[in-house]
């Protein structure tokens, strides 16, 4: 760990760099050249999950610099204030954009249980896409329970609660640059 990369303090809990900002920003470099390879001569549209993705959906827009993308965003909530979700998925805003028979990609910060991505990918397919897929910057090893596979990953993670960049605890250290995890 870079000697710059204080661990963060939180009531009594300790978190410490597990991403740094150089690694986030290569790899989402390296998800948005991908996407323009595979969306080449199509226009995609980017729908973000707030709050949490709010950060890497904006950055990985910034990242797709050949082809043209249009951005919406759903808000949902499975975590309130704990470290761990609540099991259940509750909308709280729904996507903008008229998404049939155009090529949807949904931009996550994590996948963890997989009941937000599960709730998404459900209720997209109701709206006949052309095309559905999905990208996470982070992909928690051994956890989701998802009938499906998440197309773009940015990182695999070992199942560690993690803030920064966008993701929060209980609203706070979205604006960290870094990824932290709770220190054992």
């Amino acid at each position: 760990m870079n000697a710059n990369h204080q661990p963060v303090h939180i009531d009594n809990d300790t978190f410490v760099v597990a991403i740094t900002e150089a690694e986030i920003q290569a790899r989402v470099q390296e998800l948005g050249r991908k996407i323009e390879q595979d969306y080449k001569g199509k226009t995609p549209i980017l729908i973000g999950l707030l709050n949490g993705a709010f950060i890497f959906t904006a950055d990985l827009c910034r990242a797709i610099t050949n082809i043209d993308v249009e951005i919406d965003f759903y808000k949902l909530s499975s975590y309130g204030d704990a470290k761990i979700s609540s099991g259940n998925v509750k909308l709280l805003k729904s996507i903008d954009a008229d998404i049939k028979g155009r090529d949807v990609i949904v931009i996550d910060d994590i996948v963890d249980s997989g009941l937000s991505m599960n709730y998404i990918r459900e209720a997209l397919l109701q709206k006949e896409p052309n095309s559905l897929k999905f990208c996470a910057l982070l992909f928690k090893e051994g956890v989701s329970e998802l009938n499906f596979k998440i197309d773009y990953i940015g990182f695999t993670i070992p199942k560690h609660f993690v803030i920064g960049y966008g993701l929060d605890y209980r609203q706070k250290k979205r604006n960290l640059k870094d990824i932290y995890r709770l220190s054992e």
